[in-house]
């Protein structure tokens, strides 16, 4: 059998005289591909941008929507790391091992904490295709126990396609003290003596472009830039927050009527479109007290605040791509990854690290504190009544596979598209279907193994029938499925047998908002998706079907990560503890031991830090006095003891206690020197972890002043000991739960 070759480029002779070198061609400016864009805000309710009806204002992404599309059936799934995982991959995230959130490994296929190895991810496929990748911001698709300065970094984001990163790798993080990672290790705040994250990733995305156009200029560029805004805790500089107060004194049920008649006006929401119900637990607007309307008002003037600064930030991005003469050929979207969230309980709170915390605080007791909303001491979370607001007109939150869940706004504009794009678009589309898009968009082969489907032709026909005719849903248990115009959906209450679910039906090209069941009505169709919720379920890993709560499931970390040892070694010198890792609060029995040098004695100095401004734990050495110090919303306890020149070891026993208070014992040389309470303690003090042997950034403590380091050379080791207590997973989780 004959082959036949084509021969290379140039010549290779003997010597350099009779040979002839090559190089490959190199793109001119004209042969420039498109780059795409992809803003991702987080726990952002439907409602709550001015072009899909709200107050607050939002003129950089409202003007997306005026250059180019909106979907208003764009659909997500009700957890930010499953959708992030479907974004990137077009895959249904059970099947990637992607069913909750990226926080650990509950030991089955579907659930796996990270997207399976051998599915590639967008930045993967178009870094192929000679594409440079970048994300800024959050990433939470990476195991907490892998979130360490020592990674492992096989589920980071450069390890999934990505060329940079810059930003914080857990769910949600304080806008003026994130724990930041760039590339694979851990780095610094930025000296700014007004940080604030959503400022920070601006100012990273545009310095990756600038990079990128300068050095690579032939080459197109995946950009995504994922915000921790407006996931909790809310901050933003005090002028964003002041103005929404007289804005949204009339209440969150007035903010509904109001956000549907523009919706309706806007051609956004088809006439004669209905509120749904208010969800048990919101209370009328009216019955509540003088306090808490004020309080209310106040903490969605903070998120509505932290929602327009972000959009400032995204502003600056564009503009930036717009003078670097790259705007027109980029594709640009805007997405929530799930509704908008009831975290912060029934009353919010000025502090996110109560309801984080588990602590329900009156209005009464909020009230005197209003006044440090936007600083550093106060990164607040507003009712859930504010909560369904955002998700005008739909029924319930994140977390619940109903509307108020699952419904995302969807901007996409391309200023230089070979077609003009713009409008609203009625398609179903889920996030499953954007990577295949933007695919086709950019003339790249779309991986067959994607189980969404592209929606380009949407974009420039709105009457196109594209796209596909069903979607699935499982998150805790709830269920729902999407067919041909219906919708099945069931609440599930967790222990109870699946077979007691009630299942609604809805006619969803009738009724917008799902505001009218017809179960019983249509018990053959209602039939028929159930039948169809089973199919796609085993078609897509769904099972084993799991209703443990989500404090329950995050406590399956396994045996593995600090939180797993019963016995960990800290050293002076080595890298920030993250807060993911934990270790770092006061909720756990622990024995926290410092070895002092030998020959040399303790010195004046931090021995440990835990926590920031906002809270956290001290143990420290001041003229001769061993030092314990806790806070935790403002509760603050200081304990001493006398510390000989010759102290070898000291430290401090702290005993949890069932009222939730702590016993705290401070040792020299292993006898108690003295004793005190802490009357409650938290797994969350604050966002910030522990440093051995220094501060980092700031403290609750007046008696010291960062970074009060200890000399290393009279520090050997600290010691934590855990005793590990039959509650100790479940507090740790219902910390990591009110924090997703």
């Amino acid at each position: 059998m004959n082959t036949t070759t084509s021969s290379p480029p140039g010549k290779i002779g003997t010597t350099i005289a009779d040979s002839q070198p090559w190089w490959p061609t190199r793109s001119s400016s004209q042969d420039r591909r498109t780059n795409v864009l992809i803003v991702v805000l987080d726990d952002m309710g439907w409602s709550d941008l001015g072009c899909f009806g709200s107050e607050i204002s939002t003129p950089c992404l409202d003007g997306l929507a005026e250059t180019g599309v909106r979907f208003n059936q764009f659909h997500v799934t009700p957890l930010c790391s499953p959708t992030r995982a479907s974004m990137l991959s077009g895959r249904n995230h059970h099947a990637i091992g992607m069913r909750f959130l990226a926080d650990t490994d509950t030991g089955f296929p579907n659930s796996r904490g990270s997207i399976r190895q051998d599915v590639p991810l967008l930045p993967q496929i178009l870094r192929a295709e000679g594409y440079g990748s970048y994300l800024v911001g959050k990433w939470h698709l990476a195991p907490l126990h892998e979130v360490t300065p020592a990674g492992p970094y096989t589920n980071w984001p450069l390890a999934r396609g990505f060329d940079r990163y810059y930003g914080f790798l857990d769910g949600c993080t304080d806008q003026y003290a994130p724990e930041l990672f760039e590339d694979n290790h851990a780095v610094t705040l930025p000296a700014s003596d007004n940080y604030h994250l959503s400022e920070d990733l601006a100012n990273k995305a545009i310095s990756y472009i600038r990079d990128h156009v300068t050095y690579r200029s032939e080459a197109p560029f995946f950009l995504q830039l994922a915000f921790g805004a407006t996931h909790a805790p809310f901050q933003a500089p005090r002028e964003y927050i002041d103005k929404y107060i007289p804005v949204f004194t009339k209440g969150w049920d007035q903010t509904r009527v109001d956000r549907l008649k523009r919706q309706i006006a806007m051609g956004l929401v088809p006439t004669g479109t209905e509120l749904t119900d208010r969800p048990d637990g919101v209370p009328a607007w009216d019955s509540l007290t003088g306090d808490e309307q004020t309080v209310f008002t106040a903490l969605q003037a903070a998120f509505s605040g932290f929602l327009e600064h972000a959009d400032a930030q995204i502003g600056r991005v564009l503009d930036a791509l717009a003078e670097l003469g790259v705007l027109d050929d980029t594709i640009v979207l805007a997405l929530s990854d799930n509704g908008a969230s009831r975290e912060g309980g029934p009353f919010g709170d000025v502090d996110t690290n109560a309801p984080y915390s588990g602590v329900r605080r009156q209005a009464e007791e909020q009230l005197p504190l209003l006044s440090e909303l936007g600083t550093a001491t106060s990164g607040a979370h507003y009712p859930e009544g504010w909560a369904m607001a955002g998700n005008t007109p739909f029924r319930f939150y994140k977390q619940f596979v109903d509307l108020g869940g699952v419904r995302s706004p969807l901007l996409l504009s391309w200023t230089g598209a070979p077609q003009a794009a713009q409008g609203i678009r009625d398609q179903f589309v889920h996030v499953v279907d954007l990577a295949p898009t933007l695919l086709e968009l950019l003339r790249v082969d779309a991986s067959s193994d994607m189980d969404g489907e592209s929606v380009a032709l949407n974009l420039t026909n709105s009457e196109a029938r594209a796209g596909r005719n069903a979607q699935y849903w499982e998150t805790l248990g709830h269920r729902a499925i999407w067919s041909d115009g219906w919708k099945a959906v069931t609440s599930h209450t967790p222990g109870a047998s699946y077979d007691t679910d009630t299942w609604r039906l809805y006619n969803t090209l009738e009724d917008f908002s799902e505001a009218h069941d017809l179960a019983a009505e249509h018990p053959v169709k209602l039939q028929e998706l159930q039948q169809k919720w089973w199919r796609e379920a085993g078609r897509n890993d769904v099972f084993p079907l799991d209703d443990r709560p989500l404090r329950d499931l995050i406590a399956e970390r396994g045996p593995i990560g600090l939180f797993a040892e019963e016995r960990i070694t800290l050293w002076p010198g080595q890298s920030h503890v993250p807060f993911a890792s934990a270790i770092t609060g006061s909720n756990r029995n622990v024995d926290v031991l410092a070895e002092f040098a030998t020959g040399s004695g303790p010195a004046d100095g931090v021995i440990v830090s835990s926590g920031n401004v906002q809270g956290g734990y001290l143990l420290y050495v001041v003229d001769s006095r061993l030092v314990f110090e806790h806070s935790h919303l403002r509760e603050q306890v200081c304990i001493t003891a006398d510390l000989a020149p010759d102290a070898r070891i000291a430290g401090f026993q702290l005993r949890t206690c069932h009222d939730g208070s702590a016993r705290v014992s401070l040792t020299v040389d292993g006898v108690t020197r003295a004793d005190g309470v802490i009357p409650r303690v938290s797994g969350h003090l604050s966002f910030w972890g522990l440093d051995v042997a220094h501060i980092v950034g700031t403290t609750f403590s007046t008696a010291i002043t960062p970074p009060f380091a200890m000399d290393y050379s009279r520090l050997r080791n600290v010691t934590m000991t855990v005793h590990a207590a039959a509650d100790d997973l479940i507090e740790y989780a219902e910390t990591v739960l009110a924090s997703e």
